[in-house]
């Protein structure tokens, strides 16, 4: 894993300069300042931050969409400007808010100021700018269209923060309520029921208490007795899951299981299709070739169902053959996309025909959040009367029973 040392050199106009960097080791890192023309005066290894304060700083270093789209945009604008890029790099840094982003900018502004291309200072912050990113800068330098590239990334950004804005929106809701009904369910079990449930316990094993009642009185002296074991559950289970996740074999399954979620897989897969279309027409249109084109989407594209597709699409498209062939195989991708795709290759327009699926699945997308977000609630209301139900009859059938044979 990279370390990130912290330096201060002089550059070919005799300035100082500081900032840092990320290599292998010390002596790379020096290796690397010279290649920029810089004469090392410190370099230092930066502390790595574990334990909670460096969790809580990588946190705030995070560079998120919203914050992405923003650089782009008034990266675009300045160089369309013609405000030199070196300037606007500087104007940007000096303006950042996010730490990491600001520690980026400023050594970009020393690689580029010395004579690095912006792609390739780009590419050493992978952490922030994906390959994705990375290539379509590239591809604007090499054709001298680095200010229209711009413009074109910042849009799709843009575009690419609204979408998940709607998504975490559309989710922000079922998933507050469901935590609210299950501290509900909590403190009910805990400290509430046992005091109303007390007097069943009591009647002796003469009387037959309501099946409801019965599971109400064993969840409670469970959640009672062993409430620590519930805790270490569900923290193992988490723990547990999210390690199987990150392995080959996890994440494909639960990739797999995401798409065939009710109404939620529709979505998944709409959001998908979109980044695909989308990423690849950018990457299109920005001159870059098919092949590398499908080796940056695979990295982008968020889900190992899609990359195993992509990776196949690729092999296919190397010996070839159309983008559609695998398409066209698989039950994860509508007929439509690949018809579609299909008569792009063969009219030499894919670029226009990855768009129109683009803005096509945009507005499913937006129709089946409207859709979810209305049958949300009531489902809601739903789930939550029948666990009131539930509560209310175990506690009221036996008092029911109890008085009738008074």
């Amino acid at each position: 894993m990279p370390k990130r040392f912290q330096y201060k050199a002089k550059n070919p106009r005799n300035e100082t300069v500081q900032g840092t960097i990320e290599a292998d080791s010390e002596s790379r890192a020096a290796d690397q300042l010279l290649g920029r023309e810089l004469i090392v005066i410190s370099l230092k290894e930066m502390q790595s931050g574990n334990g909670a304060l460096g969790f809580f700083k990588n946190f705030s270093e995070r560079v998120s969409k919203k914050d992405l789209a923003i650089l782009l945009r008034q990266l675009s604008i300045l160089i369309s400007a013609a405000v030199p890029l070196v300037q606007a790099l500087r104007i940007l840094s000096e303006q950042a808010t996010n730490p990491g982003l600001k520690t980026a900018l400023a050594d970009i502004v020393t690689d580029v100021e010395g004579g690095t291309k912006l792609s390739n200072s780009l590419e050493r912050y992978g952490r922030i700018f994906s390959d994705y990113f990375v290539n379509m800068v590239k591809s604007g330098e090499t054709s001298g269209r680095l200010d229209e590239i711009l413009n074109y990334l910042a849009d799709q950004q843009e575009k690419d923060y609204e979408l998940q804005s709607k998504i975490t929106g559309a989710m922000a809701y079922p998933i507050f309520i469901m935590g609210i009904m299950g501290v509900a369910a909590i403190v009910m079990m805990t400290f509430v029921l046992p005091k109303m449930l007390a007097m069943f316990t009591e009647l002796g094993p003469d009387v037959v208490l309501p099946i409801t009642t019965r599971i109400l009185i064993a969840t409670s002296n469970f959640s009672q007795k062993f409430w620590w074991l519930i805790i270490i559950g569900v923290i193992g289970g988490f723990i547990a899951f999210r390690a199987y996740v990150k392995t080959p074999a996890g994440k494909r399954v639960y990739d797999f299981v995401k798409l065939k979620l009710p109404v939620f897989g529709d979505l998944l897969r709409y959001v998908y299709l979109i980044r695909f279309s989308r990423s690849l027409n950018t990457i299109l249109v920005g001159g870059v070739t098919i092949p590398v084109g499908l080796k940056i989407v695979k990295s982008v594209i968020g889900n190992a169902v899609f990359e195993d597709l992509i990776t196949e699409t690729l092999k296919e498209v190397e010996d070839g053959n159309p983008i559609s062939t695998v398409f066209m195989k698989s039950k994860e991708i509508p007929s439509m996309v690949s018809q579609m795709l299909s008569v792009g290759e063969q009219t030499g327009r894919l670029d226009d025909v990855l768009d129109k699926i683009t803005q096509f699945y945009v507005r499913e997308v937006n129709a089946t959040i409207e859709t979810t977000i209305k049958l949300i609630e009531p489902a809601i209301m739903v789930v939550l009367g029948l666990g009131v139900g539930v509560i209310v009859s175990g506690i009221l059938l036996p008092m029911y029973t109890l008085t009738s044979k008074l």
